[in-house]
């Protein structure tokens, strides 16, 4: 079971979204950023989770697109890296993409970490901190597993049955159920009675505005300690306090990221009639951008916003209080009350589609007309800019109207289906009531945050 969880234990760290109510978030300290940065993209904290040989290895295991056994490193990399849903590494990273990691003291294997889920690219530049809309984290272990002689154990819960999408928060509950409140561990798993579902990695950059994390709000941004709760596959009590200083200085790292300009012409009058339209409809939820912009930190009850409600009642009682019970929630306890999703502040929407809190909408214009909406559809084959949609701002994609269409189980995870479970395309109806004009007019503006 510990391998299990190790070998996903970090591709949902951080499903952070934090900082200050007023939108005046105070500036972190650039040398706790600059020691943030390097710990987040140059430090390992887990043993290897595969040998070396993993890698290489990995493409045998492709079927009738297994590369062939002289095919050059850099051209293996390409192939890796599109058969997985990953990106190059925007910093020095051994020649592997991001998200892996060498591992050990010896450097003598690899691992994942959070950048797996919470590195993107986009229009062939990647950014730490943009959710990985590509990942297919599944097949990605499996294979790794495979290629080092071993045999994947049986999956305790669905991690990701379309790509782009990852469910953090099961190896959370699985992590917790194996320790006691004192963190020591347990030879038997509690029954802590959370379901939660697969979940669209969010970006990081809006963590400078936040107060509160994750897509429930219920924990305070402040928290690192509830960072470290996926480190608990390896480390003890004491390892975790150890590392508290270090995640302290990539908290401080994250809040400081910021979102890519929208680097296609934009309409200037157009946007501005956007803006009137956004301080009409928008402001109360999300907030307001450029200098003194605030942001209310609102969550927004379920009945209201109306979108799939498995995350937000997926998070069961016994699991808050036990969370609650140990470190991780000594100073920073989780809130024991449920009341829905936290709407996030929308700066740099332009490249975080597809859209909510489970990806299950391409594109802004389906967003603000769910008229639009598709129950079936393709993720793109790569972030590339031209399967990018400037018009309706987010993914191009093909409906799939034919549910008994046979698929290879490659091509599969391409397809994203609403009627699995919290993947949901439901709610956030608040653009229906708009003229096409005025639509068009605030996707413009939206480009601008």
């Amino acid at each position: 079971m510990k391998r299990a969880i190790r070998v996903g234990l970090l591709l949902g760290c951080f499903l952070l979204s934090a900082c200050l109510s007023t939108g005046l978030a105070t500036e972190p300290d650039p040398a706790s950023v600059e020691r943030g940065r390097i710990a987040l993209t140059t430090k390992s904290f887990l043993n290897p989770g595969w040998t070396n040989e993993a890698f290489p290895r990995a493409g045998t295991y492709w079927g009738d697109q297994a590369p062939p056994a002289d095919l050059a490193r850099d051209r293996y990399l390409e192939s890796f890296m599109e058969r997985y849903g990953l990106h190059p590494a925007p910093y020095p990273n051994d020649g592997l993409p991001m998200g892996l990691r060498k591992a050990g003291a010896e450097r003598q294997g690899i691992q994942i970490d959070c950048l797996v889920c919470h590195g993107g690219s986009i229009g062939g530049t990647s950014y730490v901190g943009l959710g990985n809309t590509t990942i297919d984290l599944q097949p990605l272990l499996a294979d790794l597993t495979h290629a080092d002689g071993k045999l994947m154990p049986p999956s305790l819960f669905n991690l990701n049955s379309a790509r782009g999408t990852t469910n953090a928060g099961m190896i959370s509950v699985v992590l917790l159920s194996l320790r006691n409140t004192d963190l020591s561990n347990r030879a038997l798993p509690l029954f802590l009675g959370a379901n939660l579902p697969e979940l669209d990695a969010p970006a990081w950059w809006i963590l400078g505005r936040k107060a509160t994390m994750y897509y429930d709000g219920r924990t305070s941004a402040e928290s690192v300690r509830s960072i470290l709760q996926f480190f608990l596959a390896e480390k003890s009590l004491e390892e975790l306090k150890e590392l508290e200083p270090t995640y302290r200085d990539v908290l401080a790292y994250l809040k400081s990221l910021k979102p890519p300009k929208y680097p296609f012409p934009i309409n200037a009058e157009k946007a501005s009639r956007g803006e009137q339209v956004f301080k009409k409809q928008c402001v109360k939820c999300h907030g307001t951008y450029g200098p003194g912009g605030t942001y209310p930190n609102r969550v927004v009850e379920l009945a209201e916003i109306g979108t799939d409600p498995a995350r937000a009642l997926g998070l069961s009682d016994r699991f808050v209080a036990h969370y609650n019970a140990t470190w991780f929630g000594e100073i920073h306890p989780a809130s024991p009350k449920m009341v829905g999703y936290q709407a996030p502040p929308l700066d740099g929407i332009w490249a975080t589609a597809p859209y909510l809190h489970n990806g299950s909408v391409p594109t802004l214009a389906a967003l603000l007309d769910s008229s639009l909406r598709p129950d079936r559809f393709t993720r793109p084959p790569s972030t590339r800019f031209e399967h990018y949609d400037t018009e309706a701002v987010g993914w191009k994609f093909e409906e799939v109207t034919d549910a008994k269409e046979e698929r290879s189980p490659f091509r599969a995870k391409f397809l994203y289906d609403t009627s699995r479970f919290g993947l949901g395309n439901g709610g956030h109806h608040f653009g229906d009531a708009l003229d096409d004009a005025s639509r068009a007019a605030l996707i413009e503006y939206l480009k601008t945050l």
